[in-house]
C-alpha cells in the first residue's frame, strides 16, 4: 500500500487551481490533506504540456504538485492500462489515469462521471 488515499485527476487539479466551488466543497467536505494525495504521470504531462501555458501558470502548477505525491508509470500500470483499453472504450490518458488509481487502490476524484463509472465497474 503506497498510503495514497486520493489520486488527482487533471480537471480536479485544474479545478483546485481556479477555484471551482464543486472542487473545493468536495476538498474541504472529506478534510483532504495533500499528504494523501497522488498524481499521475499523464496528469502532469497534461497540466505542463498545455499548448499556450504562461511561465506563471507553469510556476503555480508544478508548486502545486510539488505537495503531492507522483505517481510514475510502472509495468504493472501499463498491464492494467492495457486490459482497460482492451476491454472497454477508453482513451490512453484516461486510462493511465484509471489504471495508477486503481493499482494504488486510491479514490480517483475527477469530475469526469464517465471515468468514475470504469473504475467502478472494474472493481
Amino acid at each position: 500500500m503506497s498510503g495514497i488515499k486520493y489520486l488527482l485527476d487533471t480537471n480536479f487539479i485544474l479545478g483546485i487551481l481556479k477555484s471551482n466551488p464543486i472542487v473545493l466543497a468536495d476538498v474541504s467536505s472529506r478534510q483532504i490533506h495533500t499528504a494523501e494525495c497522488g498524481y499521475s504521470a499523464i496528469t502532469r504531462m497534461e497540466l505542463l504540456g498545455f499548448p499556450g501555458i504562461t511561465r506563471e501558470e507553469e510556476l503555480t502548477i508544478r508548486q502545486k504538485l510539488s505537495r503531492l505525491i507522483y505517481l510514475p508509470l510502472t509495468e504493472i500500470i501499463e498491464d492494467v492500462v492495457i486490459d482497460l483499453r482492451q476491454t472497454r472504450k477508453i482513451k490512453l490518458p484516461d486510462a493511465i489515469i484509471a489504471a495508477t488509481a486503481l493499482c494504488m487502490r486510491a479514490e480517483l476524484l475527477t469530475l469526469d462521471m464517465r471515468l468514475l463509472s470504469i473504475i467502478q465497474s472494474h472493481l
